[in-house]
């Protein structure tokens, strides 16, 4: 698909590692200049150092503060216009029982999974509407947006929540041209994973690898899903071919979860 994006503007948060790396040198890759949205600057680096296309760091892009999020978007437009594919990834994903989730761990997986996509959508939807047709939102949620894990009910709770926003928006915005999807990877290798690996380590007693063979039982392929595999999916939403698809959150799981 090398250059199906030349001439695009991607908006990218969690831009630093893992899922949201992948993703931006796939979007790279096919040409779109790429703005690598993130909290910390060394990380963005390190991704920008491998991108092929024009790109900008912006760092200090905390998706939960609204002044942050003016601030990083109005540096992407001044570098390289209106965006014209966002990619909502930012995300934490800490675990506990539910009788042991504090209301401020609960707050603060809202804060950054779900508010996060609604506060970053909302300041760059008027960029996407000026565009219209070929205008993109996607919206990287989780196997945990379409069915239950124990332990997390924060964050299934929030990613439920991002595959709600992405149904109801891309309904809102089905004439404008502009479409709305979600991605929904399962157990993917990535720091995020790791850190789940590090607490079924430290809870259990079992080693690494037994703790990492552990999730990758739930894909019925037998193995951790890759974050390449994420982003080429990302960018066959994002290219020009998928106009008729729309409202959809899209499992990346081996057969995990297969959606009705």
């Amino acid at each position: 698909m090398t250059g199906v994006l030349s001439g695009r503007h991607a908006l990218v948060t969690g831009a630093g590692s893992g899922i949201g790396a992948a993703i931006a040198q796939a979007l790279s890759a096919a040409g779109a200049a790429v703005s690598l949205a993130g909290r910390r600057r060394a990380p963005l680096e390190a991704v920008a150092a491998g991108l092929v296309s024009e790109n900008l760091i912006v760092d200090g892009f905390d998706v939960t503060d609204d002044q942050a999020v003016a601030r990083g978007l109005q540096a992407a437009r001044d570098r390289f216009g209106p965006v014209t594919i966002l990619v909502n990834n930012a995300g934490e994903a800490p675990s506990a029982p539910f009788a042991q989730t504090s209301l401020d761990m609960w707050n603060h997986v809202m804060g950054v999974d779900l508010t996060g996509v609604f506060k970053v959508t909302q300041a760059v939807l008027p960029d996407l509407l000026d565009i219209g047709t070929g205008a993109r939102i996607v919206n990287v949620a989780s196997t945990a947006g379409l069915v239950g894990y124990a332990y997390v009910a924060a964050y299934c709770a929030a990613k439920h929540g991002v595959v709600g926003l992405t149904r109801a928006l891309a309904l809102e915005l089905a004439k404008s041209g502009v479409t709305v999807n979600a991605v929904c990877p399962g157990f993917t290798d990535t720091p995020l994973l790791q850190g789940a690996v590090d607490t079924i380590t430290a809870k259990t007693g079992r080693s690494q690898d037994e703790a990492r063979a552990a999730l990758s039982k739930a894909n019925p392929q037998g193995r951790l899903v890759t974050p390449a595999e994420v982003a080429d999916t990302v960018l066959w939403l994002a290219s020009p071919g998928t106009s008729s698809i729309n409202g959809q959150a899209i499992a990346i799981a081996g057969g995990e979860v297969m959606a009705g």
